[in-house]
């Protein structure tokens, strides 16, 4: 299992503990080895000073070449430096030339040498050995002895079995373990306490996700929540508010669907049911359900128009278009409308690039170009601009209408709201604010006088420009 697929949890106790384990080892090999070699230190005291009681007792005898050490130690001298019965002590004294001079025989002699900086001010060496197929201490002491008659250096060795070293080692060992173990024991009660409580958050907002209903897309409440969870509960309630705001227009959406093909719906199968019964005149009566056909299916696209502006506002960044060359386009598509009217048509434009979907500034264009069409009078003046302000981008279209009345201004927004000389399904203005919203912008309906008498209405679209950095 990889240490993503753990729990939160387990992920901290592992982060934490391991660490410590590792730390609580290491440690644990450091003070045993400075217990052991404080306790080679003091029992290389004992050693030494055997040593040096064993070299005062030397003498010289002869002279010159001839001159000898000469030793009388017996081993019960050296019983006052034996900690107990479980270790045994051995000595050799060798002389000026390294011959055997007193103790064990078969001790292996000194091969070492002094080292540069030796803890002590005689001339002593300390090394491991084996001595009677038993590991030994080995303590050698250079010592000067002196006479009359002569003068040299006799090697004094002494040896101790490591029986009470050994069980000294063990007993620190054991003592350090124990405490080292007490240690941990605590260390991991405070890590797994405080990883239980830092996580108790966690577990109580997945509870409380847990025991919602379906379609509760509440925001969360967690105010007591640790600052480091405040992010994850602000994106996911911000990601709860676009749920709830998708899933309220998906409800308005169908249930305004359901409301307006109704009529249609019904008209038509009116229209057929009179024409089967011979009420009306078949050329009239296919006419009839031709109209009621179109009706419906305007509605119909204007429907689907409006469910399609949410989706593309979830889509996120859109890509740069010339908004001037999106209304060029549309202008050419509705000309044979422009000509059948006979309207007097005017159009400038400059550059306006905007951040927005092909689709939506299109079908933006079209429906207020297609609505002052409608409303100019036949043989009117129409014109769209298209300027820039260096922040916005903004597209005018000035018909030749009768304006509009003030208390429908705001009202025309609404879905299936129509205006006074509009037949329409009335969503042709809801579309192109949902649009207008989406691309961040702003839509206005004024009425243009002249002489203090209404001559048209402006439709104008305010979008803020793709390079405007306070976008």
């Amino acid at each position: 299992m990889r240490l993503g697929q753990l729990s939160l949890r387990s992920q901290l106790l592992l982060g934490i503990l391991l660490p410590v384990l590792l730390g609580v080892l290491v440690n644990t090999v450091s003070l045993y080895r400075q217990a052991l070699r404080a306790a080679d230190t003091a029992y290389d005291r004992t050693l030494l000073a055997s040593a040096k009681s064993i070299g005062e007792q030397l003498e010289v005898s002869g002279a010159g070449d001839a001159a000898r050490v000469r030793a009388t130690v017996p081993y019960s001298a050296l019983e006052a430096f034996e900690a107990d019965n479980r270790s045994r002590m051995f000595f050799k004294v060798s002389g000026f030339q390294g011959e055997m001079v007193s103790g064990f025989e078969d001790l292996p002699a000194w091969r070492g040498k002094l080292p540069d900086k030796g803890p002590y001010a005689a001339l002593v060496d300390f090394y491991d050995d084996v001595y009677r197929e038993q590991p030994v201490r080995v303590a050698v002491l250079l010592q000067p002895v002196a006479s009359v008659e002569g003068r040299g250096v006799a090697t004094v060795q002494v040896a101790e079995t490591l029986e009470l070293r050994q069980t000294l080692a063990r007993q620190i060992l054991v003592d350090t373990l124990w405490r080292q173990a007490a240690l941990l024991a605590v260390l991991i009660g405070v890590v797994l306490w405080v990883v239980q409580r830092a996580t108790r958050p966690v577990r109580e907002l997945s509870a409380q996700l847990r025991g919602r209903a379906e379609n509760d897309l509440s925001p969360i409440a967690a105010a007591d929540a640790p600052r480091e969870l405040q992010p994850l509960v602000d994106a996911t309630n911000q990601v709860m508010g676009r749920l709830a705001h998708l899933l309220d227009h998906q409800k308005r959406f169908v249930r305004d669907t359901a409301h307006q093909l109704r009529t249609p719906l019904a008209v038509l199968k009116t229209q057929l049911q009179s024409a089967l019964r011979g009420d009306v005149e078949p050329v009239q009566a296919l006419h009839e359900i031709n109209h009621t056909v179109d009706r419906a299916t305007q509605l119909a696209n204007q429907m689907l128009a409006l469910a399609k502006v949410e989706q593309l506002r979830q889509q996120g960044d859109a890509p740069v278009l010339d908004w001037a060359e999106i209304a060029r386009a549309v202008a050419l598509d509705l000309g044979a409308l422009i000509a059948q009217r006979q309207l007097d048509f005017e159009i400038a434009t400059v550059p306006a690039p905007v951040r927005g979907h092909e689709w939506a500034l299109r079908e933006l264009t079209r429906n207020l170009l297609h609505n002052a069409i409608k409303l100019c009078r036949e043989g009117g003046t129409l014109a769209m601009r298209v300027v820039s302000d260096g922040r916005t981008a903004a597209l005018t279209i000035a018909d030749s209408g009768p304006g509009l009345a003030p208390e429908l201004r705001e009202r025309l927004f609404q879905s299936f709201a129509a205006g006074e000389r509009g037949g329409g399904s009335g969503l042709g203005l809801a579309i192109c604010h949902e649009i207008v919203g989406s691309l961040g912008g702003s839509l206005s309906l004024d009425n243009r006088l002249a002489s203090g008498r209404v001559v048209g209405l402006d439709a104008t679209v305010r979008v803020p420009l793709a390079d405007n950095p306070d976008r």
